[in-house]
């Protein structure tokens, strides 16, 4: 078939890299691509959060199948355009990606589903605001109820920081803190059917020992040593499929990927957010393992046929995945900085291989940096050793001024 992929990120590298090695797919083109997804896919000028130029785009290439991997275009409709035109598409509608364009509602879809959450407070004043913060004490958990590309939450002990943040919001959740480890569990669906993949777990602070401001995710690694085996059944039963059932009876199926980020509480399981779309950069480890062709998967979600796909194959092996970021992220970040060693890198080790992100083509050819969160290394190995080993190995052969990286990606779950 032929495949269209939406965005830029090393979410889409890694979507694009799968794809690229699977036999069902007879053309891969990515749109607007980024200078690594370039050497797996064709890559096409268009503006990802036009509905109507993404689906004409499809329509042009005569897709099989448009992949939306960023969550903006989803809240935008830009799946509802490409359907619209009758071309299967992978991705939620704008109505059912609200669950991640607002806090709010997924927790009023949360609580019609008897899905267990923190309690929380949705706030429009600053009296409203005082009072949940009040109410839960420290630490204080603070969310944009919009779109923030994985920056728009607050932890902390700080109540002036934590009311700051709430006041910049135009519409804000305040929510009881949830102890315990968090764990990232995607489940690919056609709005009945659930299929989850396996778990992993991101390092959201930007430095190491969970130190720094939020960031999108400095890194990842999956399978996770010390979780519970049937967990991906239990999130199963009592979040994913309750969740989707529930969306399912307001009219607004929800196809495509659901991401639940979760806490394993001293009082079970919680549901912290919902995505609507891949993880970055969980996407990069899960994928990394997963041995089923993505192409077949992806358009049976997209067809309403998961019933009948036959169970997913994964490797036993692991994966770690370490972020490359720019200098002052995830503040503003520095940009057009040539980024080096990556050919020496990619000879390095056959397990081994670099996603990009944040890259383009200079005026010579040249590979720049250009934003954020730059590239994503990800390595697989039979056990976490290894694979943090072989990854970390590779990051030492790339060279981007000022850059900056974790260096403790999965290095507990290693050690467990």
């Amino acid at each position: 078939m032929k495949v269209l992929v939406i965005g830029g990120g090393a979410r889409e590298h890694a979507l694009c890299r799968s794809l690229s090695l699977d036999p069902d797919v007879t053309a891969l083109h990515c749109a607007p691509g980024n200078a690594g997804i370039a050497d797996v896919a064709e890559l096409h000028r268009v503006d990802a959060l036009d509905g109507p130029a993404v689906a004409g785009l499809a329509a042009d290439l005569a897709a099989d199948l448009v992949v939306v991997g960023p969550e903006a275009p989803l809240v935008a409709g830009v799946a509802d355009a490409v359907r619209a035109r009758g071309i299967p598409v992978f991705g939620p509608s704008a109505e059912a990606a609200r669950l991640e364009g607002s806090k709010a509602f997924a927790k009023d879809v949360m609580a019609a589903a008897n899905v267990p959450t923190a309690r929380s407070y949705v706030c429009t004043t600053p009296e409203e605001i005082d009072e949940a913060l009040d109410a839960f004490g420290a630490p204080y958990v603070v969310k944009d109820d919009g779109l923030a590309a994985g920056k728009g939450v607050v932890v902390t002990d700080d109540l002036e920081m934590a009311r700051r943040h709430a006041r910049a919001c135009e519409r804000v959740v305040i929510e009881e803190f949830l102890d315990g480890p968090e764990v990232s569990l995607f489940a690919v669906t056609d709005g009945q059917t659930v299929v989850p993949l396996q778990p992993a777990q991101d390092f959201k602070r930007a430095y190491d020992a969970d130190q720094g401001p939020n960031t999108g995710g400095m890194g990842a690694y999956s399978p996770l040593p010390w979780a519970d085996p049937k967990l991906a059944d239990e999130v199963l039963e009592t979040v994913l499929q309750p969740t989707v059932d529930e969306l399912h009876r307001r009219g607004t199926p929800f196809s495509g990927l659901l991401y639940a980020g979760l806490a394993i509480t001293s009082r079970g399981v919680r549901v912290i957010e919902f995505n609507a779309r891949f993880g970055d950069p969980e996407t990069q480890v899960v994928l990394a393992r997963l041995k089923t062709p993505l192409s077949g998967l992806l358009y049976a979600a997209a067809t309403g046929s998961l019933a009948t796909f036959p169970p997913l194959r994964w490797s036993d092996g692991a994966a770690v995945t370490v972020v490359i970021a720019s200098h002052n992220y995830p503040g503003t970040p520095r940009t057009g900085d040539p980024i080096e060693g990556l050919e020496d890198a990619a000879r390095q080790d056959e397990h081994a291989y670099v996603l990009h992100a944040g890259t383009k083509r200079g005026a010579s050819g040249e590979v720049l940096s250009a934003g954020g969160r730059v590239l994503s290394v990800t390595a697989t190995g039979p056990d976490l050793s290894t694979a943090r080993t072989r990854a970390y190995g590779v990051v030492s052969h790339i060279h981007l001024a000022d850059s900056h990286h974790r260096t403790d990606i999965a290095a507990a779950a290693a050690e467990s």
